[in-house]
């Protein structure tokens, strides 16, 4: 099981360009497989992904996620083809529905057919991806003899973050994996990762890559850390789509999901889902201060 860290979902200092290459650099040093960045309200992730491809050498880089709604699928390939091409081929995008409150009710953009919009936007974007020439014509989106051409251009692998069972079956059949969050281990393990491999074995592709984001701290203080994070995390609790995967899991909120406790303990959380069939661990330090948080990344970067 590959280890990852999560950056990018903070408008703080720590999330400027100049910070995110140095965290980059930093974990590649450390020995880590990728890093992933969160696209919410502030900066671009797969532009800036482009930025830390030319600033590193090795370590994966990825979206998780790019909201799918505001961008035409052919403009979002294009963007992601030069941060593969930027990255010598070490980038994957991440895609996502988002959330009803934001993409119809902040953006206009009506949230009537999510899973139908899914279907057609990666019948455009996939095969662009692969670097083939593409042609489709939908409810949503028509495109007609479509190419996408550039120096230094490798195919990007592409993850569809899938919690239900249509948007499972269709990252099973039409990309290389999920990505999860709200997840817990229960329902990654009897739900999520047999439904998305199931598809995609129907469709004669491989098992899935299985990207499971999850918040963590080293704590000593294990109730004072959940505090923290059901305060900081408040509001994923409260999004329909995550709201299901806690329930399924059978648990009240983030802090629950949270791997929280001392290095033996967390060390068990994530040999757990390397057990369960997680390919790639992505780690959320939610900490309340920077000691904390180096003292979590020192932990993470001792176990890769």
């Amino acid at each position: 099981m590959r280890t990852g860290l999560m950056v990018g979902a903070t408008d703080g200092p720590e999330g400027t360009i100049e910070s995110i290459v140095a965290q980059a650099q930093t974990a590649e040093k450390q020995g880590f497989d990728n890093l992933w960045m969160a696209n919410i309200f502030g900066l671009d992730a797969i532009s800036t992904l482009s930025v830390v491809g030319q600033a590193t050498s090795k370590i994966g880089l990825g979206t998780a996620v790019t909201p799918s709604y505001p961008r035409h699928p052919t403009a979002i390939a294009q963007q992601a083809l030069t941060a593969g091409a930027a990255s010598g081929g070490r980038f994957k995008l991440g895609i996502g529905l988002s959330h009803q409150v934001v993409i119809e009710g902040m953006l206009g953009f009506s949230y009537e057919k999510p899973a139908l919009h899914m279907r057609e936007y990666l019948s455009v974007l996939a095969p662009l991806l692969r670097g083939e020439t593409t042609s489709f014509a939908g409810e949503h989106y028509t495109v007609n003899n479509v190419t996408l051409k550039m120096g230094g251009q490798a195919p990007v692998p592409l993850l569809v973050a899938a919690l239900g069972p249509r948007m499972l079956k269709l990252a099973g059949e039409q990309t290389d994996g999920t990505i999860t969050w709200m997840t817990g281990p229960n329902t990654l393990e009897t739900y999520i990762i047999p439904s998305i491999n199931k598809a995609a074995n129907a469709a004669g592709k491989p098992d899935a890559t299985i990207v499971a984001g999850f918040p963590i701290i080293l704590s000593s203080d294990p109730d004072a850390a959940k505090v923290l994070i059901a305060k900081e995390l408040q509001i994923y609790g409260m999004l329909p789509s995550y709201r299901s995967m806690l329930d399924k899991e059978g648990i009240e909120g983030p802090a629950d999901l949270a791997f929280v406790g001392n290095e033996a303990e967390l060390r068990n959380k994530i040999t757990r889902l390397k057990n369960i069939g997680v390919t790639d661990f992505c780690a959320s330090i939610v900490a309340a201060d920077k000691e904390s948080f180096d003292r979590t990344l020192g932990f993470l970067a001792s176990e890769v």
